[in-house]
């Protein structure tokens, strides 16, 4: 049993390979609250979008991520609303859930905002028990669910200035466990939703009066798991077009590029090239993510 867990837990590692059970996103910056609930109608107006993010795409099933995303801003009551739902498949494993943010803001000087966030998570943990049978046999886990419905929670706080952004925040507070194993037999591991911290910021530099430079950083940390960085620049040019370049630690490069349509609608696109644990020689070095948008700006 021990060894399905192991194998279940390396699967479910969605886009690296210490440990993270919720999904990253290379443009995260552009989701909105995809990891605070905090920074849910931080932009003062509703936005819609979506995003798919697929990895290793030499490798058959490697991981393959969905979402579509939304916010919302309410300025007489101060309040940001905003979520998303995902569908996240790696080899036998999926997850299908929902996120729900609700943010309180504090205005502060020169139109900074402080605030407070929280989040609501369900999600459906799912196993594919025949791509699983036929490397572990007649392993007695496999007898029993193979899905569970969990929820969770989260919470975090961030500042959202002219120029510079940051937050913290932690997702799956309560790590409520997924208990796929019903039987009698004595039980060496124990599979669960863990918390996950995450520290961002950026910072926004007007090179001239058309163009700005805006490094952003994003700190990942679970318990018993190194600690991931993904940092990197975005040059915006009239808010028109950006291009980007980011490094994710021990892991891969990052390409990016998109076009605003009246600044109102955003195309994206970033080309991931993998190192690590994959590399060029192994035929799956490269992930790609597509990113929609559209900002309800006046």
């Amino acid at each position: 049993m021990k060894r399905y867990i192991i194998l279940l837990f390396c699967f479910a590692a969605v886009g690296n390979t210490s440990g993270q059970q919720l999904m990253v996103a290379s443009l995260y910056d552009q989701h909105g609250n995809l990891h605070n609930p905090a920074t849910a109608g931080a932009s003062k107006h509703g936005s819609i979008g979506a995003s798919y993010r697929k990895m290793w795409d030499g490798i058959a099933g490697g991981p393959q991520t969905t979402i579509l995303f939304g916010s919302g801003y309410l300025p007489n009551a101060k309040i940001g609303i905003g979520g998303y739902v995902y569908n996240d498949v790696t080899g036998p494993t999926k997850r299908t859930g929902a996120q729900v943010a609700l943010s309180y803001h504090i205005p502060l000087a020169n139109d900074a905002t402080f605030s407070l966030g929280l989040e609501g998570r369900f999600q459906q943990f799912a196993i594919d028990k025949v791509k699983l049978q036929e490397s572990l046999g007649n392993d007695p886990v496999l007898g029993t669910q193979d899905s569970r419905f969990k929820g969770d929670a989260g919470f975090g706080v961030a500042y959202t200035g002219k120029k510079l952004k940051a937050g913290i925040s932690v997702s799956q507070l309560i790590q409520s466990k997924l208990d796929f194993y019903t039987g009698n037999l004595t039980r060496t591991e124990e599979g669960r939703l863990y918390r996950h911290y995450y520290l961002h910021g950026s910072y926004t530099i007007d090179a001239d009066g058309s163009t700005k430079l805006i490094p952003n950083i994003l700190f990942i940390y679970l318990p018993n798991a190194p600690t991931e960085f993904q940092g990197g620049i975005r040059v915006e040019h009239k808010d028109i077009f950006w291009w980007g370049v980011a490094l994710r630690a021990r892991q891969s490069w990052m390409l990016s590029a998109g076009v605003k349509v009246q600044k109102k609608f955003t195309i994206g696109y970033c080309f991931d090239i993998f190192n690590t644990p994959l590399s060029v020689y192994d035929r799956g070095a490269n992930g790609h993510e597509i990113l929609l948008k559209y900002d309800f700006l006046k």
